[in-house]
């Protein structure tokens, strides 16, 4: 039986999204792994999201709190606000409480991916205080460390990410991902689709 791995993600401006598409392709070279995508649900009115210059969402599907435990590994992307994740998440995460009153989420490992508006709004922190809401789950949280190689260590130009996970700036909101920050999304993806397929396999 294939190893699924869900990557569950909010993008207001297409940035998250992104990384997420990426992170999606690097589970899916792990041979046995299935991942699929998933949106949370918007709190925001069209109206409010067209004032604010977000574009129409996707296609991929919305996802409710019961369907993630269907999967044998997740990965959560979202964007910072004010150096946590976004309240759309939350308000997802929120909707949770069935999954943590059975502790349904327990034992299974957990990536986060991220989004911030500048090179201190977050890339840290937003994972850091993300990371409580896995634990009340029980959760496995799987940071990719330095496991991205070179790659973590790049200086010449601006790159978002950490030993947490995969990470991109918006700035203005006009900066897409870059090929780097693509790259490392690509590698947790795989990484953590790999580190599933074995625990999955070790238990059976």
């Amino acid at each position: 039986m294939a190893t699924k791995v869900y990557i569950v993600y909010y993008s207001t401006y297409g940035h998250v999204e992104r990384l997420a598409k990426e992170i999606k392709k690097g589970a899916e070279s792990v041979e046995g792994v299935e991942a699929k995508l998933w949106q949370v649900p918007e709190t925001l009115s069209d109206e409010i999201l067209t004032k604010m210059g977000g574009p129409p969402k996707s296609d991929v599907p919305i996802i409710t709190p019961n369907e993630l435990v269907e999967a044998d590994g997740i990965l959560f992307g979202f964007p910072t606000r004010f150096g946590m994740m976004a309240a759309q998440f939350k308000a997802f995460i929120d909707s949770t409480g069935g999954l943590w009153r059975t502790q349904a989420l327990a034992g299974k490992p957990a990536g986060i991916f991220y989004s911030t508006g500048s090179q201190g709004g977050g890339q840290e922190t937003t994972p850091l205080t993300a990371i409580t809401q896995l634990t009340h789950h029980g959760m496995i949280f799987v940071p990719i460390g330095y496991t991205f190689g070179a790659g973590m260590f790049e200086m010449g130009e601006i790159k978002g990410g950490s030993p947490y996970g995969a990470g991109t700036f918006a700035g203005d909101g006009s900066r897409q991902p870059s090929d780097l920050e693509l790259a490392q999304a690509f590698h947790q993806g795989k990484y953590i689709a790999g580190i599933t397929k074995k625990l999955k396999t070790s238990a059976a």
